[in-house]
């Protein structure tokens, strides 16, 4: 055991103008399982780069370990799976890494195939299992569940509880608490470690929240009063003392008297309502707000909006899933389910009229107008203004979705091949809200996508029910967006 302390660290990008991290302090065990959260670009990749010394920075970072990071970049994939792991973790011996491909439920005999023929969720677990090979090194773990399906993400959750010394930067809440044994989180204004799993965190976070705004609201009430009250006491002081000159006789001492008592009790109640305001400055600096978001989707003049019969994708004159059969009808929200490679993203293209090979037959109905959220972002090129002309929609509504999903101002004008994984991600959605439509078909919505604009779409869905199709992996989302479950089943 030993820890990773981390002293007054201070990081900006040269071409930024704001820090990413300015003053922060705290330090973590390198036997934790620890969870690393935050909203997107709140930072965390780039502390990952910290730690592992690509960036020049102010302040400390004391660490006695060797830092490995996940996605691990392999080169020429067609090498043998064997040979690009004996790379990875030299010191292994071949029964180790049968072993950590046992407890991941990955078949041994993908050591002696070429890399590239195994499956993204193959890739993911053998590297994984690889780099936990590499006795006194700390991971970092970095979005893993990018392409895994929900089954491949119960085995590695329950892989890495088995492990220990790891960050794991996720936004799927059940595989965050399957796995990890303490949170750092990227707030606001700071950063916090805290024990427990995701859900333990998030419940002290929202109570701490909803303290700091109960008392938010007294503390305005209480100043609102305060200052009514030094109001009128320095008034009254100013019209008492003005009375030791007026007409007549008059006590001139006791009027003094009463006058400076009550300058006093002025006095006093500026130094309550200063100390009120003071402790009110302090409150909800790491409060996260996440806007209503809204659709507007369209009601199609029959019940009946698409029918697969008996299809499935066809590559190289096979099937390569069983066929299904199932309708959409107004209302339905379909979770497309199974294996990673099972033909879900073909069955929504086929939908969307993409030319891909089939067998059976889709009948959509006619004038039936879609919005799609595919899973691949790379064609996402030029401004956001660019895309909400060619899409069509109105840009400033677009870019008000956009802000609230909380995607900065500072993004707008730039191009969208520097945007992150995440804000790529955010803009498709964005585009496909701001799209009136009958159908919704949205691929892996939520790769990269942080937990609040998570929650936040699955409110949006729960409140505007539009008729949807998608393929998720997220548990948490799948219970509460979808009414039905379409199981695709693998011929591979």
């Amino acid at each position: 055991m030993s820890m990773i302390r981390v002293e007054d660290l201070t990081f900006s990008y040269p071409s930024g103008s704001e820090n990413i991290f300015e003053n922060v302090s705290f330090q973590i065990d390198t036997d934790w399982k620890l969870g690393f959260i935050g909203r997107n670009g709140r930072g965390k990749t780039t502390f990952l780069n910290l730690l592992l010394g690509k960036y020049e920075y102010r302040g400390k970072i004391q660490a006695s370990v060797q830092f490995d990071y996940f996605p691990y970049p392999v080169d020429e994939k067609d090498r043998l799976t064997e040979d690009i792991l004996s790379e990875v973790c030299p010191m292994a011996e071949e029964w180790e890494l049968q072993r950590e491909l046992s407890y991941l439920e990955v078949r041994e005999d993908v050591l002696w195939r070429p890399f590239s023929t195994l499956s993204n969720g193959e890739q993911t677990k053998v590297l994984l299992a690889a780099l936990f090979l590499n006795d006194g090194h700390f991971l970092l773990i970095d979005e893993p569940t990018n392409h895994l399906d929900m089954k491949a993400r119960e085995t590695v959750s329950a892989y890495l509880k088995r492990k220990k010394g790891f960050i794991l930067v996720s936004h799927d809440r059940c595989f965050l608490d399957g796995c990890v044994d303490h949170i750092l989180a990227i707030n606001r204004s700071d950063i916090e470690v805290q024990s427990g799993n995701f859900s333990s965190w998030f419940t002290n976070f929202q109570r701490q929240q909803g303290f700091e705004l109960a008392r938010n609201a007294k503390l305005k009430k209480d100043i609102d009063a305060l200052e009514k009250s030094a109001k009128r006491t320095s008034t009254w002081s100013a019209r008492t003392e003005a009375a030791k000159y007026g007409n007549g006789p008059v006590d001139r001492g006791y009027i003094g008297h009463k006058s400076a008592k009550m300058m006093k009790r002025a006095k006093s109640t500026e130094v309550r309502r200063q100390r009120a305001v003071s402790e009110k400055a302090g409150l909800l600096k790491n409060l996260e707000t996440a806007e209503e978001l809204k659709i507007v989707p369209l009601s199609y003049f029959t019940d009946t909006l698409a029918v697969f019969s008996d299809v499935a994708p066809v590559f190289d004159g096979k099937e390569i899933c069983r066929p299904v059969s199932f309708e959409i009808r107004q209302g339905d929200r379909i979770a497309l389910d199974g294996r990673n490679g099972a033909g879900k993203s073909c069955l929504l293209k086929l939908l969307t009229g993409q030319p891909i090979g089939h067998c059976g037959t889709i009948s959509v109905g006619s004038g039936l107008r879609l919005s799609y959220v595919p899973q691949d972002t790379s064609m996402l090129k030029g401004s956001l203004s660019e895309l909400a002309e060619n899409s069509r929609i109105d840009e400033s509504l677009f870019k008000a979705v956009l802000r609230k999903m909380d995607f900065d101002r500072t993004q707008f004008d730039k191009k969208m091949e520097y945007f992150s994984a995440g804000q790529k991600k955010k803009v498709l959605i964005a585009k496909s809200l701001c799209e009136q439509a009958h159908l919704y078909v949205w691929d892996e919505p939520l790769n990269y996508i942080d937990i609040y604009s998570r929650m936040q779409i699955e409110n949006l869905i729960k409140e505007f029910a539009p008729t949807m199709i998608f393929v998720e992996h997220d548990i948490a989302f799948r219970n509460t967006a979808a009414t039905k479950t379409c199981y695709i089943d693998s011929n591979i």
